[in-house]
Order: C-alpha cells, then sequence, then structure tokens
C-alpha cells in the first residue's frame, strides 16, 4: 500500500467526517473505495468517448452501406 499525503477542502472534509461518525468504516477505507468508485467511472466515461469517437468515424460509410442495401431490388 501507497502513503500519500492530500489537501482536502474543509467542507469536503467537514461532509466526510459527518458521514464517517454515522459509518462503521476508517476514514482511510472511505477514502480507498471513494477514490476505487471515481476510477471506475472516469474508464467507464473514458471508453464511452471512445467509442463515441470510433461510431462517428465509421457513420458516414454505415450510412452509405445502408442506402446501397435499400437500392437493391431482391427478387423471391
Amino acid at each position: 500500500m501507497k502513503t500519500i499525503s492530500l489537501k482536502i477542502d474543509d467542507s469536503i472534509f467537514g461532509e466526510t467526517e459527518k458521514i464517517l461518525s454515522r459509518m462503521e468504516k476508517s476514514r482511510n477505507r472511505y477514502i480507498n473505495e471513494a477514490i476505487d468508485y471515481y476510477n471506475r467511472l472516469q474508464r467507464g466515461l473514458m471508453i464511452e468517448k471512445q467509442l463515441k469517437k470510433e461510431s462517428d468515424l465509421v457513420k458516414s460509410d454505415s450510412m452509405s452501406v445502408l442506402k446501397e442495401f435499400e437500392e437493391i431490388d431482391y427478387v423471391d
């Protein structure tokens, strides 16, 4: 485990202390879980952004292919 020093806004620290006073969890565990949650959230947002970018790259090709399929005369 790594040890870090961190500065927290007074309001965030106060709110965290209020919450922790009602929980059976150490401040260290609480902050670790919060960072883990935020990391997972950020990874998801990065994946979403990458998928949107890639989708936009193939959008015109996909529409072109769809148009070609629509123009095909299907014979039964």
